[in-house]
């Protein structure tokens, strides 16, 4: 199966959980059977980008970059990859990546979360959000692509982080 193929078939059976989220949810899959190029950057209208808020429930925290281009404190995440076969593995890689934390698995039965679109300089980004677990004793380490990596306790996100990622973590607490 293709990595678009693998986002249709998610994205057809994923439960929203209100309606905007359902709206979302066509939204992509309307923008995915127009473009077949709609999973990459390439994609120039939109494209597809699986992102993962990475959890630490012992410790009650969740570990968020500051992105070196957008200067925001956000989950893990970024554009899907022609290697990466499904939307839950790009959003895995992209975690490891962005933390060098070894061994996250996601939560939720590898279900998606969440779904928040938002413009970029590149063009729209269409995120299909995740939740991943640390492993206990993980120690992360910062890549090129931030400026810092903190943990946060769920209910002390810092001053400024946009209600997506407020969104998410309440996600992630549900999920735990």
């Amino acid at each position: 199966m293709s990595l678009r193929l693998d986002a249709v078939d998610v994205l057809s059976k994923w439960d929203a959980p209100d309606d905007r989220a359902d709206r979302l949810r066509r939204a992509y899959l309307t923008h995915l059977a127009a473009h077949e190029d709609g999973m990459l950057k390439a994609c120039p209208e939109a494209h597809v980008t699986a992102s993962a808020v990475i959890v630490d429930p012992a410790r009650g925290q969740v570990l968020l970059t500051l992105h070196a281009k957008v200067r925001k404190w956000l989950q893990t995440g970024g554009h899907c990859e022609p290697v990466d076969r499904t939307v839950a593995e790009a959003a895995l890689r992209e975690a490891r990546e962005e933390s060098g934390i070894t061994g996250l698995t996601l939560l939720a039965g590898g279900a998606p979360v969440g779904l928040d679109r938002h413009h970029t300089p590149c063009a729209v980004h269409l995120d299909v959000q995740y939740v991943a677990l640390a492993p206990p004793g993980s120690t992360e380490l910062i890549s090129e692509e931030s400026l810092d990596l903190q943990w946060f306790a769920f209910d002390a996100l810092p001053t400024g982080t946009d209600d997506s990622v407020r969104a998410l973590v309440t996600r992630a607490r549900e999920v735990l």
